[in-house]
């Protein structure tokens, strides 16, 4: 199988660029997504799969697909996810079938999933290109993460905690880009992307 993901990816390189997008919680890469989704229309983001139910505001298709548990374990069984995971009780998966495709027709495809994912993704794509968004400083993170002004203090510490594990392990990412000002951060993305491209 991975001998076969192997062939494919050598295939699809110079057509498509793969892309794994990490950044911790607060750091504000759902912002930066939807500026460099805005900037190229070459510039595909990959819908996860979850089957949790949908929360107020989201859209299928569009911040996730839902569906049924049993769905999902049918596809993991048939070896249809890059990469999938297990959060309180609910299933997340990236699907490979559209994230080929896209490569195939020369897309640039993002994956924002997190460092979890990564891991599983660069076992089957090893030269993929791999960008962690980090904040100015621990500090800013924390401030962000209070300015929702929604949260009790124990969540708070909590996601502040995990962001602090994350950003432990952003060296293991190929780029690291400081999200100090959105728009310098969005330009050097692109920037790195169009580099890779060029390779």
């Amino acid at each position: 199988m991975k001998k076969e993901l192997s062939r494919l990816t050598n295939n699809t390189v110079n057509k498509g660029v793969l892309i794994v997008f990490t950044g911790a919680s607060g750091v504000g890469k759902g912002t930066v997504m939807k500026k460099i989704l805005a900037a190229d229309p070459n510039n595909w983001l990959s819908v996860s799969m979850t089957t949790r139910a949908p929360r107020a505001g989201e859209v299928a298709g569009v911040d996730y697909n839902y569906i049924s548990v049993e769905e999902f374990k049918s596809m993991m069984a048939e070896d249809a996810f890059l990469e999938s995971a297990c959060y309180c009780k609910n299933y997340y998966g990236s699907p490979k079938a559209p994230v080929e495709e896209n490569l195939k027709n020369g897309k640039n495809v993002f994956l924002e999933i997190e460092v979890q994912g990564f891991e599983q993704v660069r076992e089957l794509y090893p030269d993929c290109l791999s960008i962690f968004l980090l904040p100015p400083s621990i500090e800013v993170l924390e401030q962000r993460l209070r300015g929702r002004g929604t949260e009790k203090e124990e969540v708070i510490q909590d996601r502040l905690n995990t962001a602090l594990r994350e950003i432990s392990r952003s060296n293991e990412y190929k780029y690291n880009v400081v999200n100090d000002d959105i728009d310098r951060a969005v330009e050097e993305i692109l920037n790195i992307v169009k580099n890779e491209r060029a390779k």
